[in-house]
């Protein structure tokens, strides 16, 4: 059996180190439990070294939350995946809605993608339409995001990608509703087959694919049993270790 995938973007939180330990142990503390969960935690970057001497085993390890796609240079504020690689940062979370808000681009998602497969990271590939129609046009947003964005990526490093859907008409404050199951399951089947196009059926078996649209203690556990999904992408809910432990215990079935 696989394991399930359970990711914390904690995003720009907590304020401190001292809050980003008592969090992470407290997850560790779950997490290291957990035979059947690969449990990621994604601080902001100035927390990555502290955190990283409490790191033990391969339950519990650590991931970045974004990166730039040159090694070296003259880019100030940027950090490079030889960087993340050096803090010995396993996971680098790229493509995320709140990035794209920004003004990132499926092009510029896609030069980060290769930069951090060259480094031998794992990739968590963000992906998601803005709005749902009647006549399925989002579903070619979804592709195109997915061609652009891996353009150029070779299928022998597919086995360090990983898909993480969130449906942003479901996210935030102005969300619309929350999304279903059913729409998780529906969006996992048509990313396969967008991927089985692309690099061939036989080379996308190893993809994981994450749900993460305001997953909470609430709808996690319907999501991992009927959202067709190898995991989850969590924010908020993952700044608390009590919570976010009891949505990791959920995964481990």
């Amino acid at each position: 059996m696989n394991k399930k995938i359970i990711i914390a973007n904690w995003k720009m939180s907590p304020d401190s180190v001292k809050e980003a330990k008592k969090i992470f142990g407290g997850i560790k503390k779950v997490a290291s439990k957990l035979r059947n969960v690969q449990t990621v935690v994604c601080p902001p970057f100035i927390y990555l070294m502290e955190l990283q001497k409490m790191v033990s085993g391969h339950r519990c390890v650590l991931g970045a939350q974004d990166s730039f796609w040159e090694r070296k240079g003259s880019f100030t504020g940027e950090v490079s995946p030889p960087m993340i690689n050096n803090l010995k940062s396993e996971y680098v979370i790229l493509g995320h809605s709140e990035r794209r808000a920004l003004g990132e681009t499926d092009e510029i998602v896609n030069k980060k993608i290769k930069a951090c497969l060259k480094e031998n990271l794992k990739v968590v590939l963000c992906i998601g339409e803005k709005e749902r129609d009647d006549h399925g046009d989002y579903l070619n947003d979804i592709k195109k995001q997915i061609e652009n964005s891996l353009l150029g990526v070779s299928k022998s490093s597919l086995s360090k990608v990983i898909i993480a859907y969130e449906p942003l008409w479901a996210i935030g404050k102005n969300s619309q509703r929350p999304a279903t199951p059913a729409e998780s399951m529906e969006m996992s089947i048509f990313i396969k087959r967008v991927l089985a196009d692309i690099f061939g059926k036989n080379h996308i078996s190893n993809i994981n694919i994450l749900y993460g649209g305001s997953v909470d203690l609430k709808n996690a556990d319907s999501f991992l049993q009927e959202g067709g999904i190898d995991g989850l992408l969590v924010g908020r809910a993952s700044l608390d270790h009590l919570k976010f432990g009891k949505i990791l215990e959920k995964a481990n079935f």
